[in-house]
């Protein structure tokens, strides 16, 4: 993972689906975890689901609070 990563959860929207035009961020861990079973693109967005699945699934999602300050901040 590099830093960018992290911001681009907060930065990048799901273009189709169920929760299109969400951020990666906002997705829920239910989504997550059906995503990663059935397999995510081999893109951007699947990298990012898979980082976001990664930090859902062992409780580091606090890591993004100061990021989403930053983010609002700008916004």
């Amino acid at each position: 993972m590099n830093p960018e990563d992290l911001q681009l959860l907060l930065t990048r929207e799901m273009p189709f689906g169920k929760y299109k035009g969400r951020c990666i961020a906002d997705l829920p861990g239910d989504y997550l975890r059906w995503f990663v079973r059935e397999g995510v693109p081999k893109n951007e967005i699947g990298r990012l689901i898979n980082l976001m699945h990664e930090i859902d699934h062992n409780g580091l999602s606090d890591l993004l609070t100061p990021l989403r300050a930053l983010h609002r901040q700008k916004g």
